[in-house]
């Protein structure tokens, strides 16, 4: 089931737009063992990137998606190190558990190859910095993908509440979630990692509670929490003895509130937002659709929107275009180094918050 879900995004996002004239960058794949990494190889027709090398111990999974794909067993090496100097790509992706994202940019950046990983960036806002220390030391881009980040509502949101049309923004609700990896039917090279604290960090609160963070502080325009309270919860322990399933995180700020609801124990999947100002409101309901409000609620208008125009509506033209030059990043971007950095701080006060049992206030 899921593998069909990231084939269908995967071609979504394909054909959204025609491939680029340019060359495409040579990429580095680091890790096949998270299932997003359906998603590049099924974007590769665009002809954004090309892979050049792929890093990843497991002979029998490499096997299986070399068979589901096409690529030669000669792509594969066992060490990062030795693809970087034999490969050499120009940028690497990392698909593999959140422990291992800091070990991709301290192979990578000396070498002056950028990096781009699954959300989030890394395990906590420590090995956060320390990527970011190094990819300034050695002037390259560290940047984090969100499914989220190509949604055409997300950006119209974003546009929309910068404007300034809803009024000053008093809460934010966001809800990302499933019915929960082991349901909904990943692969068990995927769960093995996802359901471990120590290579993921946690549970749904990291899995889906990045993405609140982060769309948060993106439209805060990079304002820092002042502070954060959180409950975790287990309501599958048979499934997931070691990790939380549910998280529930309040961040609040000077003059609003954010609220974060992280699940793997839902009916059916959801990513929304939930925009409430003074003079108006708005959701964004899915992917494409957004409703608004003003000041009654007669005046709710419903809008179906377009696909995102190439580079920005999939992340792998977007990273090649970054890379190149051609794109600058806005500032707190949702894929920025800076956005992030303030995710992790946000992400270790939940779970601060929910061992304590206190509020954690922000320096």
């Amino acid at each position: 089931m899921l593998l069909r879900i990231y084939l269908v995004i995967a071609l979504l996002f394909a054909f959204a737009a025609p491939a680029q004239a340019k060359e495409p960058m040579p990429i580095g794949v680091v890790g096949l063992s998270h299932d997003h990494v359906h998603w590049l190889f099924g974007s590769l027709k665009r002809g954004d990137v090309k892979i050049v090398g792929i890093v990843e111990k497991d002979r029998a999974l490499a096997k299986r998606y070399a068979d589901q794909y096409g690529f030669s067993m000669d792509l594969v090496h066992d060490d990062i190190g030795a693809m970087l100097d034999s490969a050499k790509p120009q940028a690497v992706a990392g698909f593999g558990p959140i422990s291992d994202h800091v070990k991709i940019v301290r192979a990578a950046a000396p070498r002056g190859v950028h990096v781009m990983v699954e959300k989030p960036l890394a395990l906590n806002a420590a090995e956060g910095r320390e990527m970011a220390g190094l990819a300034q030391k050695h002037q390259v881009q560290v940047l984090t993908n969100y499914e989220t980040s190509w949604y055409p509502s997300v950006a119209e949101t974003k546009s929309i509440v910068s404007a300034g049309a809803l009024g000053p923004v008093r809460k934010m609700v966001i809800h990302d979630g499933h019915q929960g990896p082991k349901a909904i039917g990943v692969s068990k090279e995927f769960l093995s990692w996802l359901t471990d604290p120590v290579q993921n960090g946690g549970g749904a609160v990291i899995d889906f509670g990045c993405y609140g963070a982060n769309l948060m502080t993106w439209l805060n325009g990079g304002l820092r929490p002042v502070a954060v309270t959180a409950t975790l919860r287990t309501f599958q322990p048979g499934n997931y003895p070691k990790v939380d399933d549910e998280a529930t995180i309040f961040v609040d700020y000077a003059d609003a509130q954010g609220i974060i609801q992280a699940s793997w124990n839902w009916p059916v999947s959801r990513k929304d937002i939930e925009i409430y100002g003074t003079a108006g409101q708005m959701i964004a309901d899915d992917r494409d659709t957004l409703r608004r409000w003003g000041s009654t609620p007669e005046s709710m208008k419903t809008s179906e929107l377009p696909g995102r125009t190439a580079p920005f509506d999939d992340p792998f033209a977007w990273f090649s275009a970054v890379v190149s030059g051609e794109v600058r990043p806005d500032a707190f971007d949702p894929g920025s180094l800076e956005n992030n950095l303030i995710v992790m701080e946000i992400l270790d006060a939940a779970r601060e918050s929910a061992r304590s049992g206190k509020t954690v206030t922000f320096k």
